[in-house]
């Protein structure tokens, strides 16, 4: 009878030992923080006509890692902001998405003489389907969906850049 409650004994302090020793699981929530807008200068369409059609105040993206996020994570951008892509060189631009992009975006094509070549109108959210230009363009200006009809921007309207 001892020798059973001894191994009973033995047996239950096995049990309360890994039962106490056992890590206690956590779910790990990464949070990132909000990405605000980052004002680094301004841009004005200009018609053919020469009238100006609208005012942006614009973020840029021109590192390697800004490029490639972009918009990425931001929930809303107001209306009188755009983010503008400025690269070293020329050449079609068949490389944008909208993969972790929360927005819909108008996305148009600059060239180096500042004239409007292409654009892209309502690149769906999420979507990882390339937008490509159809003309080789130096810019690559994103603003929230439909605004580009809306404030009738179009092939052959110009830019005026000014950055701070």
């Amino acid at each position: 009878m001892k020798k059973l409650i001894k191994k009973i004994s033995l047996v239950g302090g096995i049990i309360l030992t890994l039962t106490a020793c056992k890590e206690e699981r956590k779910d790990k929530v990464i949070t990132t923080p909000e990405i605000t807008f980052q004002k680094d200068g301004e841009l004005y369409f200009i018609s053919a006509e020469k009238d100006t059609l609208k005012h942006l105040e614009i973020e840029t993206a021109v590192s390697s890692y800004e490029q490639q996020t972009g918009l990425m994570y931001r929930k809303q951008m107001q209306e009188n902001r755009g983010m503008l892509f400025i690269y070293d060189n020329e050449t079609p631009r068949p490389n944008f998405y909208m993969k972790n992009t929360y927005i819909p975006l108008d996305l148009i094509y600059i060239n180096s003489n500042n004239t409007v070549v292409d654009i892209n109108r309502e690149a769906k959210p999420l979507d990882e389907s390339p937008i490509p230009s159809q003309a080789p363009a130096k810019y690559v200006l994103e603003i929230n969906g439909s605004k580009a009809q809306e404030w009738n921007i179009s092939k052959g309207d110009s830019i005026i850049l000014h950055l701070d």
